[in-house]
């Protein structure tokens, strides 16, 4: 039987049992509990449950649902939940799929945000986030060596990177505007065949024997659904542009465009639309606006949400609910802090995430010819060139406000440059990062043992009375 009768419950492919939508329900859930480390980490969880244990998927629409999702703007491990779960249960798959995959971390990010609000200040647990920021701090690095070693392949690409920096750190250009010009010019690169442009296949998944999507549960063919040409498609993508864009739209009408619950809306739905290249890359900018434009809390603070984020499950872009969390908690108006706080938290959560559906629901019927499209494989790489300069404007960012106690602005000859005050390192946190480069990059220690390690550390030196008040 085709794949055309996805959701039935039929049997399919090589007599692989197709699962029911309360089993694949399961499933999601497992994958979302299980989703710590990052975008790779959750992919790898994915592509061994999905395609290696239960086989629903072959590996080859595996990989060609991954490529497409890394197209698109948002978190691609939850993309690719959502395109999975709608390719095999129609809308309502791609709804719990990409729901559960957030939850875990909505819920554990929540719940620190009230500890952190209530007792950030006390000694226990400011040490714990000192540790946390040396951690931080390392994994950050280790994902602009990661990447880069994928991403610069040329001289080229080393240019873009160079650029991205440089324009970000060095003349503080927001990161949409680099990222589109990274964009157009992969594209148009491509299009004029520069080899430089041509990408190499995209993502793989390795390890083991692949898995035909023949002997798949989903089977080769595409569900009827799935088609260039779905009705259904643009009337679903027409209920999710709705139920995210309206409560902004309330906002604005009943608060106006000053109030903090209406920022938070406008400048996160903005993120949503630009969010290419992954979560490291744009927190630089959440950073760069969150800290230096709105206020909404201070540089080290936005180091201990993304320790947050690194430690709980789902996508990592998570620390963007601690960040709208503490906005509102910070100008609660009528409400009670915590409470205008946990409104914030999850109306940040809801115009970041909710975009994700309509990308699927809107553009996955058209995942073949956009996966053929080279211009398009084209501004994909260059962005992903762009992103380790962004990236590692980030890790410089976060090292001056871990290391150092003050951070001076040199402007001049239309530079705006962060500057240490030298007198101002804290050895304790020098210490903490090196040590904690070195687990990182000379022992190669796994990402709980780093944040678990340093944590520990951290709060050993408080309980020694040597840091964190």
């Amino acid at each position: 039987m085709s794949g055309a009768a996805a959701g039935t419950g039929a049997t399919q492919g090589a007599a692989v049992p197709y699962p029911s939508l309360r089993e694949a329900t399961a499933v999601w859930a497992r994958i979302a509990l299980l989703s710590f480390g990052g975008p790779a980490g959750q992919i790898a969880v994915m592509h061994r449950i999905l395609v290696e244990e239960k086989r629903w998927i072959g590996e080859e629409r595996f990989l060609h649902a991954l490529n497409f999702c890394m197209l698109l703007p948002g978190p691609e491990a939850q993309q690719l939940c959502i395109y999975i779960g709608w390719l095999m249960h129609r809308t309502l798959g791609g709804l719990i799929a990409g729901i559960l995959f957030v939850l875990p971390g909505v819920v554990s990010i929540m719940a620190l945000s009230w500890i952190y609000a209530i007792h950030g200040n006390s000694g226990i647990v400011a040490a714990l986030f000192f540790g946390l920021k040396a951690a931080v701090l390392a994994i950050v690095l280790q994902a602009v060596v990661r990447i880069g070693g994928r991403a610069l392949r040329n001289r080229a690409m080393v240019a873009l990177a160079a650029a991205s920096f440089i324009a970000i750190y060095g003349f503080d250009l927001p990161f949409p505007l680099i990222i589109s010009a990274a964009a157009l010019t992969g594209f148009a690169g491509a299009r004029a065949g520069w080899r430089a442009f041509a990408t190499r296949g995209g993502h793989t998944a390795a390890g083991g024997r692949p898995v035909p999507d023949a002997e798949s549960a989903l089977g080769e063919d595409l569900p009827a659904h799935a088609r260039p040409g779905a009705g259904q498609a643009l009337r679903v993508a027409a209920i999710c542009l709705f139920l995210w864009l309206a409560p902004v739209a309330a906002l604005l009408a009943a608060l106006g465009p000053e109030h903090v619950f209406s920022e938070i809306a406008l400048f996160f739905s903005g993120l949503a639309v630009v969010t290419f290249g992954g979560a490291y890359a744009v927190l630089a900018w959440v950073a760069q606006e969150a800290v230096g434009t709105y206020g909404w809390l201070a540089p080290g603070e936005m180091l201990d949400g993304l320790g947050m984020a690194e430690t709980t499950p789902g996508p990592l872009i998570m620390v963007t609910q601690f960040v709208g969390f503490m906005a509102a908690f910070r100008d609660p108006g009528a409400l009670g802090p915590l409470w205008a706080g946990t409104l914030g938290g999850l109306l940040t959560t809801w115009v970041t995430f909710a975009p994700c559906f309509l990308w699927i629901f809107l553009g996955a019927p058209h995942v073949e010819r956009l996966r053929r499209n080279a211009a398009l494989a084209g501004a994909l790489s260059a962005i992903t060139a762009a992103v380790v300069g962004v990236i590692l404007n980030l890790a410089l960012w976060f090292g001056l406000h871990v290391l150092f106690g003050e951070v001076r602005v040199f402007e001049g000859a239309g530079l705006s440059i962060d500057l240490p005050v030298p007198d101002t390192l804290d050895p304790l946190a020098a210490l903490l990062v090196a040590a904690a480069l070195v687990a990182v990059f000379r022992l190669r220690l796994g990402l709980f043992a780093v944040l678990g390690g340093c944590a520990a550390a951290g709060m050993a030196l408080h309980l020694a009375g040597f840091a964190a008040g």
